[in-house]
């Protein structure tokens, strides 16, 4: 079984690459669980799948060059849907093994300035799928 440590994942928020300032990413896909439960069941609830969603966090490392993690960021909160792209390895072609996550999304929360002293200036996005785009998972090169 072959294993994965992250060390080039590919980061790409309204077509900028920034990622060589990310810390950690994470990407999540999932669907509403809708309680279709009625009565005569055999006093187990049941389910039904609703409406899928993702998020997508990403901790930076804070960068207020131009073209970097600020200048990126600050103008997209409440912004219309733009494009991310997301994939494990930057260095590798897309592929079966190195999919690319694609979707549009708005910024829902980036906290320009955040730390304490010593530390390195972070910041962290939460993005959210944006004007209905559904979260495509590319494997073609």
């Amino acid at each position: 079984m072959a294993t994965l440590v992250y060390t080039d994942a590919y980061v790409s928020i309204n077509s900028v690459d920034l990622s060589d300032h990310v810390k950690s990413v994470t990407l999540t896909y999932e669907a509403e669980v809708l309680d279709d439960t009625t009565m005569g069941t055999s006093g187990t609830r049941s389910a039904k799948p609703g409406l899928k969603g993702w998020t997508l966090e990403v901790n930076f490392l804070q960068d207020y060059a131009a073209a970097s993690v600020d200048a990126t960021l600050f103008p997209l909160v409440g912004a219309d849907p733009f494009p991310i792209k997301v994939r494990p390895s930057k260095t590798g072609a897309i592929s079966a093994t190195n999919p690319e996550f694609q979707g549009n999304a708005i910024l829902a929360s980036y906290p320009p300035l955040t730390g304490e002293v010593g530390a390195l200036g972070t910041a962290t996005g939460s993005f959210r799928a944006g004007g209905g785009s559904a979260l495509v998972r590319d494997v073609t090169p």
